[in-house]
């Protein structure tokens, strides 16, 4: 439970948007022509998984049989539970919203370097053919994040505040009405309010922190979605954690994303001994779906050595040597640098790589409109589940749900009626307190690192019974260790990061546990086949239980 701070402040908006990554700024951008609108974003604009993603964009862009196939290749992926109408909204609804982006300022990289030429198209894992756009190489997600937050800034109607989260919503006759913010930041602690809004669209995106081995940015700790469980709102296939297969595995290194686009133009995978292994698991090799390919290199790092510490290594010497016509240092500028930082480089070295916990499948439960499970609360992006990816998303469609989904969040948002003034009555300020303690803080940082180690370990890549259970045992240690900041009112951001991290984490262990079968990036040793029978459906959890429904 996440603890509450005595309001200092009450004010109001017509619209509240938690969370600054590509769902959130397009949806603000449609609310600010009917509204005023508060956007709220942890830290900086432009620190969010949005920001950091390297691949690219997937859209179709040659009319309709590049739409169907599109649609075919995310069901594919999806492993059998991609809900249909979700999938055809995304891929259908793709192509304007990535050109009225480019009418925004984003730049996508074009063939020949030709300012006015056609869009560069590449591919990547489980697509049929290329359709993935890119700008600036591999820094795509920061252009997107640039066009939305200058679009976005130029608005009149839109605030923002920077350095500040949400701790808690607030519920009236079965609506949620407000959401309690406190700033994030060291430079005004003490400040906390409460927002009034006729709509709250959560798209504080994923929680790749639960894990230790992530690529996630330190901001991703599933917040939104744990505000939205505390006040009864259901998820949906928490279970389906997607792992990068290709992080840069290096002691003391953070696990620096190594983008799909490297395999799309042709790298090879090699284990240990230098052999490639993707044959043996897939026809598509190195291209084939990512949870094929990341338990692929799980499975040979493991043969060198049985604890699973020994990466599988990157390979693209012969794409310079083949004299391809890439640059490489010119295709993957960002990730060059990086590597080039810590003595490698693509011409020349084997890449040692292994996988990393990555997105998020399931979140809060939505309907196609972002509506949630409670009035007056919507959710897109990452921290959403519509059913579009299924069990398994498929590479580079994360950007485009936001922009899809996002804009579809704030149509309902407008259309479903002004919240009534009466809800407000009896709310006033309080006095404000900071509780702040380092120590408490510092607590909070080692039932972090704890949950991260235990859920990596008993939840991650492959799974079963016995270990789901072990992380189980030490979750509910964590929770009891946890309770004691929410009964005596500690109210720092890690300790708040922690109670989000340990309520994710719980949905998780409960999904994962319960699906007695292995389907997409959910692994179990114990039950290795998909089974449709039982299984061809999705979780949904509501009140702490987990029920099995058709969508």
């Amino acid at each position: 439970m996440l603890a509450s701070k005595v309001m200092s402040q009450v004010e109001s908006t017509d619209f509240l948007v938690i969370g600054a990554g590509v769902a959130g700024l397009r949806a603000a951008i449609t609310l600010a022509d009917h509204g005023e609108v508060l956007v709220i974003t942890k830290e900086s604009l432009g620190e969010s998984n949005t920001h950091y993603a390297q691949g690219g964009i997937a859209v179709a862009t040659e009319g309709r049989e590049d739409v169907a196939l599109h649609f075919e290749d995310t069901v594919a992926a999806g492993d059998g539970l991609v809900y249909r109408p979700a999938a055809q909204v995304l891929v259908s609804e793709g192509p304007e919203r990535v050109a009225e982006l480019i009418e925004w300022g984003a730049a996508f990289d074009r063939e020949n370097d030709n300012p006015s030429g056609q869009l560069l198209r590449t591919r990547e894992a489980a697509h049929s053919h290329n359709r993935i756009l890119h700008a600036n190489g591999d820094a795509t997600g920061a252009e997107i994040s640039r066009s939305l937050s200058v679009t976005a800034r130029s608005h009149r109607r839109i605030r923002f505040a920077e350095w500040t989260m949400a701790t808690g919503l607030v519920v009236a006759d079965g609506r949620v009405v407000a959401a309690d913010l406190v700033s994030a930041g060291a430079r005004s602690p003490g400040e906390a309010r409460r927002i009034f809004a006729r709509g709250i669209l959560i798209a504080s995106g994923g929680a790749g922190q639960v894990y230790s081995d992530t690529t996630n940015p330190a901001v991703a700790t599933g917040d939104g979605i744990a505000l939205a469980a505390q006040a009864g709102a259901e998820l949906a296939d928490m279970e389906f954690y997607q792992f990068h297969p290709t992080a840069l595995s290096l002691p003391g290194v953070p696990r620096f994303l190594l983008s799909e686009a490297l395999r799309g133009e042709g790298a090879y995978l090699r284990n240990h001994g230098g052999e490639r292994f993707m044959e043996r698991y897939h026809p598509q090799l190195e291209l084939a779906p990512r949870d094929v390919v990341a338990r692929a290199i799980a499975r040979e790092g493991m043969g060198a050595d049985p604890g699973g510490s020994s990466p599988v290594y990157l390979d693209m010497r012969h794409v310079s040597r083949e004299g391809k016509g890439i640059d490489l240092n010119h295709r993957f500028p960002g990730i060059s640098r990086f590597l080039a930082a810590h003595g490698l480089s693509l011409q020349r070295d084997l890449i040692p790589v292994r996988p990393a916990a990555h997105y998020l499948m399931g979140g809060i439960r939505t309907d196609l409109s972002g509506r949630t499970t409670l009035k007056g609360l919507y959710a897109a992006g990452e921290a959403a589940c519509t059913g579009v990816h299924g069990a398994n998303r498929l590479a580079s469609n994360s950007l485009l749900e936001g922009l899809v989904f996002g804009a579809r969040a704030a149509e309902s948002m407008l259309s479903d009626g002004l919240l009534p003034t009466s809800v407000k009555s009896g709310v006033g300020p309080g006095a404000s307190s900071d509780r702040r303690d380092g120590i408490e803080e510092a607590r909070a940082e080692e039932i972090i690192a704890r949950l991260q180690r235990s859920m990596w370990a008993t939840a991650g890549l492959l799974r079963q019974e016995s270990t789901l259970r072990e992380g189980m045992a030490v979750h509910a240690e964590i929770e009891s260790s946890l309770a004691p900041f929410s009964e005596q009112g500690k109210t720092g951001r890690r300790i708040f990061e922690a109670c989000a991290l340990a309520s994710v984490a719980g949905s998780i262990l409960r999904a994962a546990v319960a699906r007695t079968e292995s389907r997409g990036a959910h692994f179990r040793n114990d039950f290795p086949v998909r089974n449709d029978k039982r299984f061809q459906k999705h979780s949904v959890e509501r009140e702490g239980m987990i029920h099995f429904e058709q969508w």
